[in-house]
């Protein structure tokens, strides 16, 4: 077996065992200033939970990252510190910061919102942007000039997109975590380890926390939600992490094994919720980033889904559009399998919404 596979099984234990150590530490600090999410008429949750579980994220990754590249660096070089690097920390540690600072003291959305654009715009400026769509829609190479700001819209969404569905418990976390390991796979069989042992080690915290999210007992202390510093972080890195693969660069990868779509096929159920939800509220005259209960996980619930039997309805939504996917790009172009996917979108929300009607219906019985 590949060395750096080891590595992988080994970053992903460290990290997990981090996450273990530090959310505990974070739930009492928790309790003791009372820092926690109080209901509210469009929260979910009944009771009041910490939510600064994604403190844990950052340091539990790359302290595990930081051991596997001290022991490979001795035999082998597996990274090096280039100018892409500096400017992902600089720009991944902004997001993280501001979400700390949102979860505890709070933000308003165009803070926020400004400071994810100025993150965003650091990898660009890098030179890390998407330079070719591969024939989507007929498009092949793209210019500087617009990939600049496509790449910084598509970062900001990806990153806003893992925020907003982070509304039931272990959504989020599922959803990255599957994505996470689809990016692991990719990077892997294209022999970017270095990628791909950082992926391990955000995978391993975020089992830690699934742990705590899904399982704790709130009335003992041992429930915690991510927040905003778990959320963007994690969006932003995933953002990322799709650029980063569908940028056309063969001193990184020669070849892509791939459709640059798969990547973004790994966050279709986000993406497409994000752009559902935004023009049902256009549609119908309110503000497109006024929050509400029209989110995929709101909707399955109000079909008479618990919030589980929610969660393990998406997580299976999305695992169909990876594998279909994967399978369709074998035999059709990329435009043709993204029309398929929105249309499978589409049906799916016709399908629920009469669930939703039949539902309300026998409620008022």
């Amino acid at each position: 077996m590949n060395i750096y596979i080891y590595w992988i099984i080994g970053v992903f234990v460290i990290s997990a065992v981090c996450g273990f150590i530090f959310i505990p530490i974070i739930l009492n600090f928790c309790k003791t200033k009372q820092l926690y999410d109080i209901p509210n008429a469009r929260k979910i949750h009944k009771c009041a939970v910490p939510r600064l579980g994604g403190i844990a994220f950052m340091p539990s990754m790359f302290i595990a990252f930081a051991i596997a590249l001290s022991a490979i660096s001795v035999t082998d070089k597996l990274i090096m510190i280039n100018i892409w690097s500096l400017y992902f920390l600089t720009s991944i540690s902004l997001i993280y910061v501001m979400g700390i600072i949102d979860d505890v003291l709070g933000l308003s959305p165009l803070i926020k919102f400004a400071v994810q654009i100025v993150a965003a715009c650091f990898l660009p400026m890098s030179g890390l942007y998407i330079n070719n769509l591969y024939g989507f829609m007929g498009i092949n190479e793209v210019p500087f000039i617009i990939g600049f700001p496509l790449t910084v819209l598509l970062i900001v969404f990806i990153d806003n997109a893992i925020n907003l569905i982070d509304g039931i418990d272990g959504l989020a976390a599922s959803l990255s975590i599957m994505a996470l390991s689809g990016f692991l796979y990719i990077f892997a069989s294209q022999e970017v380890w270095a990628y791909a042992i950082l992926i391990a080690g955000l995978i391993g915290v975020l089992v830690a926390f699934l742990y705590f999210n899904l399982f704790g007992d709130a009335n003992k202390n041992r429930k915690i939600f991510m927040g905003d510093a778990g959320s963007l972080t994690l969006g932003f890195i995933l953002g990322f992490l799709c650029i980063k693969y569908s940028m056309n660069n063969p001193a990184v990868i020669i070849e892509h094994n791939f459709d640059f779509i798969m990547a973004f096929t790994l966050l279709i159920v986000p993406m497409f919720d994000v752009v559902r939800v935004f023009t049902v509220r256009i549609i119908h005259g309110g503000s497109p980033f006024k929050a509400d209960k029209r989110h995929i996980h709101h909707k399955l619930m109000s079909a008479g889904l618990s919030q589980h039997k929610a969660l393990v309805c998406i997580v299976v939504l999305a695992a169909v559009y990876i594998a279909l996917n994967h399978y369709l790009l074998m035999v059709m172009t990329n435009t043709y399998v993204f029309v398929i996917d929105v249309v499978i979108y589409i049906c799916f929300n016709l399908i629920l919404n009469h669930f939703i009607r039949k539902e309300r219906i026998r409620s008022k019985e």
